[in-house]
């Protein structure tokens, strides 16, 4: 799997690239769109690379199993960082779409931005209360911050 996410990371640094020459030689606000459409490729080909390593360290090295608050907390925030970029990025390439092509779907790209919003709140209330059950087993806080000592020195 972790294979895959790196595969798709190269596959979406290459459609970055493309995307990204387009703006080059494109009138203004087209190569700003593609500009813009470039930088959320590569923002998500970073993740997925991010996405990649987590599930090389978690699975792989440590054949870890997802119970603790603390392993539930960085599998999700890495996953949620994925999701929350892209949707962004996304309700920007659409509010720039809207603006200088069709004004009428301005309200959804506005609404892609906002579900992005409540995403990151909601995730932002998941941390916190996570926070709360990482204090009730403070060892496999510890557990995992040997872990990640361990993995330090192999690296």
């Amino acid at each position: 799997m972790a294979v895959l996410f790196i595969a798709i990371s190269f596959l979406l640094m290459v459609m970055a690239a493309l995307t990204g020459w387009k703006a080059v030689g494109a009138e203004l606000s087209e190569g700003a769109e593609h500009a813009i459409e470039a930088i959320g490729l590569l923002a998500i080909a970073v993740v997925s690379l991010q996405i990649s390593q987590t599930i090389a360290e978690e699975e792989v090295i440590r054949d870890a199993h997802i119970s603790a608050p603390t392993r539930v907390r960085r599998y999700l925030s890495r996953f949620m960082v994925v999701v929350v970029v892209a949707l962004s990025i996304e309700g920007l390439v659409g509010t720039f779409k809207a603006l200088h092509e069709v004004p009428e779907l301005l309200p959804h790209a506005a609404s892609v931005l906002v579900a992005a919003g409540f995403l990151l709140a909601g995730w932002g209330l998941f941390i916190r209360f996570n926070k709360e059950a990482e204090l009730l087993e403070p060892e496999a806080m510890e557990e995992a911050k040997s872990e990640d000592v361990k993995l330090e020195e192999k690296s």
